[in-house]
């Protein structure tokens, strides 16, 4: 399903108990809706779910860059008017907890609760360079230049030798992903900066984190838990940054026992 919004459209699938509370759900860089699929089977029989592919992503189009993470952050919105939805629970991963963020801060009479998976509020000094040369990578050759080296960030050994179909369709998700969409995003990404907002934030949030991430390392999360005054901290052994495809059962937990708690 697509919705309109100004001169891109957005795609996005809705799915689960028609009446009951909404879900709303964005995925990582490089990904696509379909990075929620482990979740599906325990929160459509009591949720309305609602996941997009944010723009550059998936069937989103995939408008020039660089994007902004208050760009894709209004493209959610989009959804939720589009359908109705006055007031949904947020669930983000990595860029998507990002987007989260923003949007606890700029519509926060939206959104009942908020789950922020592996993600953070500020970029350190030192990820400026590695950004860089990132981008750079993807637009001399290719996304399917890094894909090795991300799948070495996103789980860990342990996950990306199990052989597991799960991780093997997140793998395919990031080689199918748009080299010009993922580049667009990278830079709203490099501008990550709600460190100091935070404090504004008084819907419950749930922080869930891999103890193994490198990419949106622990202490991140712990940054964000310090000034947060409604949150709490989960961290997930034996996982990295993908975490609710490496422990599904674990994050499953974890966020359905939030939800039912705040719904």
């Amino acid at each position: 399903m697509k919705i309109q919004n100004g001169n891109i459209q957005i795609n996005f699938e809705c799915s689960g108990k028609e009446d009951g509370p909404v879900v709303v759900m964005a995925h990582s860089l490089g990904c696509n809706l379909h990075m929620w699929d482990a979740q599906m089977l325990l929160l459509e029989p009591a949720y309305q779910v609602v996941r997009l592919d944010m723009r550059g992503h998936g069937q989103s189009d995939v408008p020039p860059g660089p994007y902004t993470l208050d760009e894709l952050a209004d493209d959610v919105i989009a959804v939720m008017d589009s359908q109705n939805i006055d007031k949904a629970h947020w669930v983000g991963l990595s860029v998507g907890g990002m987007i989260g963020q923003s949007l606890l801060l700029r519509y926060p009479h939206r959104f009942i609760s908020a789950t922020l998976a592996d993600s953070a509020s500020s970029q350190p000094e030192a990820a400026g360079p590695i950004w860089d040369a990132r981008i750079k990578a993807v637009e001399a050759n290719g996304l399917s230049s890094i894909v090795d080296a991300t799948m070495e960030r996103w789980f860990t050994p342990a996950g990306n030798n199990s052989g597991s179909s799960a991780v093997a369709a997140v793998k395919a998700q990031l080689a199918s992903t748009s080299s010009k969409g993922y580049v667009a995003c990278c830079h709203a990404i490099m501008k990550l900066n709600y460190i100091d907002q935070l404090e504004k934030i008084n819907v419950p949030v749930s922080l869930i984190v891999g103890a193994e991430d490198p990419a949106t390392p622990v202490s991140a999360s712990e940054a964000m838990h310090i000034r947060l005054p409604n949150s709490q901290l989960t961290i997930l052994e034996n996982a990295s940054h993908i975490s609710n495809v490496e422990q599904t059962d674990a994050f499953n937990d974890v966020l359905l026992s939030f939800l039912k708690t705040v719904s």
